[in-house]
Order: structure tokens, then C-alpha cells, then sequence
């Protein structure tokens, strides 16, 4: 059975689409397969690496991608989840035999303020609510696809 590949997408591809390809890539186990980019290109979020790493992701060495080099590329996937505000995701080019475009709509790590640690708590409360999300997005795609 050939993979099934899922876009995640959100602004800056800094840190949710990257907390979401990194979880999905685990859970999938090869039968389910992420990339994830941003609408604009941005920098790795040192939050969100700092949060993966508390619980045994690596995601330091991660590329920071555009979306839109990869709908250039001709690159397909089944399914495109926008991870950031609505408005935001609306932005997404229309990729070519996706399935569905799904909207997860998390709060921005970029955007918390206060200490490191208040910073550090907020980032790993979306951490876990992604994580969350990806665990039914499996088990939903193991049974529609029969796996």
C-alpha cells in the first residue's frame, strides 16, 4: 500500500506545522506521512523545539519550508491541514488531488509573552493539544483507508 501524505501548513512553518509533521510522522508509522511548511518562510521556533525535545522529538534540524515552493514543485498529498487562524489558512494554495483541507486552528507560540517559562508552559499546552488532534487524525485515517 502506497503512503498516505498529508500537508501541515501554517504561517511561518516555525512551529506548529512542525510540532504536527513531527507527531504525525511518529503515530503514522510509514503508513502515514507529513510535510509540513508555512505560507511565508520563517525561523524554527526555539519554543516549540525546546517543548519536543521534553518529551523525545528532536525537531532542532528541521528545514523551514514555503508552501508554495512545494505546490511549484507539483508535489501531491491527499490531504492539506492548515494548523494556524482561519484568515490565515485561507491563504493555502489549492493543491492537485487533495482529498480534503482540514482547519485545526492552534494558538500561535510566536505570539505568547511573559517569561521564558510562562512562554515555554503556553507552547507546550498547543504541543499537547496538537498531539491530541494528530492521535484522532490516524485513527480516523487507519479506518477510512482500512489500514
Amino acid at each position: 500500500m502506497k503512503p498516505i501524505k498529508l500537508l501541515f501548513v501554517c504561517v511561518h512553518n516555525s512551529a506548529r506545522s512542525q510540532i504536527a509533521e513531527a507527531f504525525l510522522n511518529h503515530y503514522g508509522e510509514g503508513i502515514i506521512i507529513a510535510e509540513s511548511a508555512g505560507l511565508e518562510k520563517g525561523v524554527l521556533n526555539p519554543l516549540a523545539v525546546e517543548a519536543m525535545a521534553e518529551i523525545g522529538f528532536d525537531i532542532s534540524k528541521n528545514e523551514v519550508d514555503s508552501v508554495f515552493e512545494f505546490y511549484k514543485g507539483h508535489k501531491l498529498y491527499s490531504y492539506v491541514i492548515t494548523v494556524c487562524d482561519e484568515t490565515s489558512g485561507q491563504r493555502c494554495p489549492i493543491f492537485p488531488g487533495v482529498r480534503d483541507m482540514i482547519h485545526w486552528s492552534f494558538d500561535d507560540p510566536s505570539s505568547f509573552e511573559g517569561t521564558h517559562e510562562e512562554r515555554l508552559a503556553k507552547t507546550r499546552i498547543v504541543r499537547d493539544q496538537i498531539k491530541d488532534k494528530v492521535l484522532e487524525l490516524v485513527s480516523l485515517l487507519k479506518n477510512r483507508h482500512n489500514i
